[in-house]
């Protein structure tokens, strides 16, 4: 009796240090382009090449992306184990690049190779869970893996903003490689999957057409507007070219043996509908991480880390929820626990448009919290639906498509709503200077309407500034942040409306899936 009591001991710790291992790997991969875009003033600032910047984030979201999909489906082939530590290794290598990177190209450049590792890492790990854990316990294991990769996507702002603060950017990415060494220690040593494989073969046509696509949509999309204008032929033959790849892999995977993303999957209801809500939520959730901090430095006056610790409420209700998601799949329907999640994460983003100067800080935590708590299921319970109804040759498969599709979500909402911020900044500056006649008073050369809005209030342009201006732009701010909020509530409805499909399925209480 007491050597099986210790036996048990050994497995629940063994199993523990391989959760730890899951979750450094998910929190270094998560975590790295928030933390990234709070220090990528000072990184342009010492490398240069400020027409160039846009590339630092493209280039890891395009492999990123590309990757996903792929890594899910080798994982499928030969093992979660080996590709998860080829992740870490290949992040980590593209870490250490990143931190000696001399100019902004060859930051792009390795920022490219880490991509490729970040884009293994989160679909695997959860995968990893999926088949380690008794289906009991996989809502707990998931809602804390989900945990993680809320609030270090949130942490990251305040990470990046400290680093750069109080050390050198170059730690941006250094940071990343102790976590990195301990996570690929802990599944080496403590993680032993079975031997069952799924025999297939690698569709090298349907990757090459989807890594197409991807980088002719994401270059279109950074590209248009700032660089070349929309209705250039450039930005026109980028766009056209993805409407041309696109079409031409959903052809290749309709007669491929073994697709890349298996269109079949689609027919089982409760992952397309998990896969829809995961892309909504993702392109909603990505402005409050954006946005926020744009207000509290622009409007509020406080620093960057003032701004990563306002985001705090958000951070704790993510948490909270997608642990309470993890455990809430074994007592009650998906679409039920995921119907209180959209409202409740509707209301947060429509609170949140309300916004003014004037907003009072608690006021702006309650509807941050409201937003957080509203996400936070999305980060567990979405992991578990959209994988359940398969079997291990095709577990892989349905994570990293779910995740390719949360992270293409959160990619256009950058875009999409950063042109509709700019805009509409740009709009109310204008009507501002017109109004007030204040365009006489500001410095020779100046445009306010052509600035970035994480420069208009920086120290040497409020410098320059009369008082009556800088209060105008802090109006056009609030003005532009609240209006995107607004605008993002489309898509969090869109979550709503996807989860309200789910069906009456909830978690499995057996190994068998019910995909037939």
């Amino acid at each position: 009796m007491s050597a099986s009591v210790a036996e048990k001991s050994k497995g629940a710790s063994k199993t523990g240090w391989i959760v730890a291992g899951l979750l450094l790997g998910i929190f270094i991969a998560a975590i790295d382009n928030t933390i990234v875009a709070t220090a990528i003033a000072t990184i342009v600032g010492d490398l240069g090449g400020f027409d160039q910047f846009v590339w630092v984030t493209s280039a890891y979201l395009v492999a990123s992306l590309a990757g996903t999909p792929i890594f899910g489906k080798l994982s499928d082939m030969y093992g979660r184990k080996r590709f998860f530590i080829f992740g870490v290794v290949v992040f980590m290598f593209g870490s250490i690049l990143c931190g000696t990177a001399d100019s902004i190209v060859q930051l792009s450049i390795y920022r490219a190779i880490q991509g490729i590792g970040g884009g293994a890492l989160v679909p695997i790990a959860f995968t990893i869970v999926f088949d380690t854990f008794p289906p009991e316990k996989r809502g707990k294991m998931t809602g804390l893996l989900g945990a993680v990769f809320g609030m270090s996507s949130l942490f990251g702002p305040l990470l990046g903003a400290y680093i750069t603060q109080y050390m050198n950017w170059r730690w941006v990415f250094y940071i990343n490689v102790p976590f990195g060494i301990i996570s690929f220690l802990l599944i080496m040593v403590f993680y032993h999957e079975s031997m069952e494989r799924s025999k297939q073969k690698i569709d090298w046509w349907g990757a090459g057409l989807l890594i197409g696509a991807v980088v002719s949509l994401m270059f279109a999309l950074e590209l248009g507007g700032d660089t070349y204008p929309w209705n250039s032929g450039v930005i026109l033959g980028l766009f056209v070219s993805f409407v041309i790849l696109l079409i031409a892999f959903i052809f290749a995977e309709k007669k491929a043996a073994e697709p890349i993303i298996s269109f079949p999957m689609f027919k089982d209801r409760l992952f397309t509908s998990s896969t829809l809500a995961a892309f909504f939520y993702g392109a909603a959730f990505i402005t409050v991480a954006l946005y926020i901090p744009i207000y509290i430095q622009g409007v509020s006056g406080g620093t960057a880390v003032n701004s990563g610790l306002t985001l705090m409420p958000m951070t704790i209700g993510s948490v909270i929820a997608a642990m309470l998601g993890g455990i809430l799949v074994n007592k009650l329907t998906f679409r039920r626990i995921m119907m209180i999640s959209g409202f409740l994460f509707v209301l947060g983003m429509a609170l949140l448009s309300r916004i003014t100067p004037e907003t009072p800080a608690l006021l702006l935590y309650l509807y941050l919290a409201t937003a957080g708590f509203g996400i936070g299921f999305s980060f567990s319970v979405l992991n578990i639906s959209g994988i359940q109804n398969f079997d291990f040759r095709q577990r892989g498969a349905a994570t990293s498509t779910l995740t390719f599709v949360r992270s293409l979500g959160m990619a256009l909402g950058v875009t999409i709503f950063g042109l509709i911020q700019r805009s509409i900044l740009s709009n109310q500056l204008q009507a501002g200077v017109d109004q007030s006649g204040s365009g006489s008073s500001l410095p020779p050369g100046l445009d306010l309407t052509q600035l970035d809005p994480r420069a208009l209030l920086s120290d040497d342009i409020k410098a320059n500034l009369p008082a009556q201006v800088i209060e105008m732009i802090q109006v056009a701010l609030t003005s532009s942040i609240a209006g995107t909020f607004m605008w993002a509530v489309l898509p969090a409805i869109g979550a709503l409306i996807a989860v309200s499909c789910m069906g009456k399925e909830r978690a499995l209480q057996t190994n068998k899936p019910n995909q037939k």
